[in-house]
């Protein structure tokens, strides 16, 4: 079943290259694209069964920063790749915050930009090298918080994670049911499970919980 893709791009000429490089492969398939991030936002409402999002920042009306974090809120289970030319601290920095999965130059070519699709469903992180070099520089200047290496090791699922990504956003287990196309009873019996790794009681904890272990 191939990559469902949708595209955030207002630069018409950009846009078809890259719906170009994206038609070379056939486990990808460009199923929606959107000339701002209102735009692409709306398109979501009438369907959201996207698994990557490749992400303009500047746009007009609604930019792609505010876009990511307006979609990850309702829609945490959807991939977000960032693909642009900037490549300062401060966009590369707003980006992370906003929750993207991935962060890549424009000028990337063909098999690299379907090599990172495939790495960030996996569960990766993708990036351009020198966006990598950058976001660790980020990581090491001196107002940034350090991370806590003596966390618990508890082994999660990937749907436990994915369940408590959307539970970290407030969502129903209806609405995840939803989200992550699965029976209510189905991410009931996740989340009791979820509990006892955790050894938590309630939703609150377990997200708590996973944050402070850096899980989500």
């Amino acid at each position: 079943m191939p990559t469902k893709i949708a595209l955030a791009e207002d630069n018409i000429f950009l846009l078809q290259s890259i719906k170009e490089k994206l038609s070379f492969f056939d486990d990808l398939q460009l199923v929606q694209f959107a000339t701002n991030g209102k735009e692409l936002m709306d398109k979501l409402e009438q369907d959201f069964s996207i698994d990557v999002i490749l992400m303009d920042i500047e746009m007009p009306i609604m930019n792609g920063i505010e876009a990511t974090a307006n979609i990850k809120k309702k829609y945490p289970q959807i991939k977000i790749i960032m693909l642009t030319v900037l490549d300062d601290y401060d966009s590369i920095f707003k980006a992370i915050q906003a929750g993207a999965n991935g962060y890549l130059l424009k000028e990337i070519n063909a098999g690299d930009l379907h090599k990172s699709i495939l790495e960030t469903i996996a569960g990766g992180a993708a990036m351009t090298p020198i966006i990598a070099q950058k976001a660790l520089q980020l990581l090491r200047m001196p107002n940034l918080q350090k991370a806590n290496l003596n966390q618990e090791e508890i082994k999660l699922t990937k749907r436990e994670i994915e369940i408590l990504e959307q539970l970290s956003h407030g969502l129903s287990n209806t609405k995840i049911a939803a989200n992550l196309n699965r029976s209510p009873k189905t991410v009931r019996n996740h989340i009791e499970h979820i509990y006892k790794k955790l050894q938590v009681h309630s939703k609150l904890e377990a997200v708590q919980k996973a944050k402070n272990n850096f899980i989500i």
